[in-house]
């Protein structure tokens, strides 16, 4: 035996304690270690660079809405309609996501108010299979706008999302022009459709009802774009601007009206709404 292991033996010494693996959280951005306690305090944005990170409906829930609220039930919807396997089948990856999430799919919305402004507000989940959506997002999409349109308030949505779902292949595209259609009957309703974009918002949701709000808002430095920037590049063979696809590159080209941080975001919300109104067509 090693005098090292003969002094341990005999002098008390103590365990190593155990430390929670979640006490501290690594900014992507900045890669400043921040307490996560405070992290969350502050909306889970980074003090030091101001970095917007990702969070899930239940925190969109608990920062946009007015205490009392209520999550609408998800629709039923046809699972795995075309067998799709892959590494692993659809069901078990479905299965894996909804026990790493609080809620059933991707899209969730619930019915409150957003400072003293009755709204509908639709979240995206990119925790969620990358916020695909497939036909339960579309399917939560047009619920969320018929509940909006049967209390005849405004839909709100927060998008977040990498695109189609592959594994609906033709059927996540339909959910395209499904949502279309639903946008439209709240405009011919007089009611107002607001679109929150979130980082990331790209792919299809980008190509259909996050591009087709009233009012498009950005929370600073967020990702929002079609086709992703080596794709781009590669195909016009052009080097693209610093920022490219970034929030403020957007507002300054016009392509959404107001870069908000989430700090102020849902006042923004109660502004926006309150100045829009409820006009529904008799």
């Amino acid at each position: 035996m090693s005098w090292l292991n003969r002094v341990r033996k005999a002098l008390p010494f103590q365990d190593k304690r155990d430390t929670p693996d979640n006490l501290w959280i690594k900014c992507p951005s900045c890669s400043e270690m921040l307490f996560t306690k405070e992290y969350e305090e502050n909306l889970n944005v980074c003090p030091r660079c101001d970095h917007h990170g990702r969070i899930g409906a239940e925190a969109r829930f608990a920062q946009l809405l007015d205490p009392i609220f209520t999550v609408l039930p998800a629709p039923k919807v046809k699972e795995d309609p075309l067998k799709f396997k892959d590494s692993k089948k659809y069901p078990d990856r479905l299965k894996a996501a909804r026990l790493a999430n609080p809620y059933p799919d991707a899209l969730t919305n619930a019915l409150g108010t957003i400072g003293g402004q009755k709204a509908v507000l639709g979240v995206q989940d990119f925790a969620f299979m990358g916020g695909s959506m497939g036909m339960a997002v579309g399917a939560a999409f047009v619920a969320g706008a018929d509940k909006a349109l049967k209390e005849k308030c405004a839909y709100v949505i927060c998008t977040a999302a990498g695109g189609a779902r592959m594994q609906e292949g033709i059927l996540s595209l339909m959910q395209m022009p499904k949502c279309t259609v639903a946008i439209r009957r709240l405009r011919a309703a007089g009611l107002p459709y607001i679109v929150v974009l979130t980082d990331p918002t790209t792919g299809g949701v980008t190509a259909s009802y996050a591009m087709l709000g009233d009012v498009h808002i950005a929370e600073p430095g967020c990702l929002i774009g079609f086709a992703g920037q080596r794709v781009i590049q590669d195909t016009i063979r052009e080097k693209l601007p610093e920022g490219f696809q970034r929030a403020e590159y957007l507002l300054e080209h016009g392509m959404v009206d107001m870069v908000v941080h989430r700090r102020d975001l849902k006042a923004q919300l109660a502004l926006l709404l309150d100045y829009l109104g409820t006009k529904a067509a008799a």
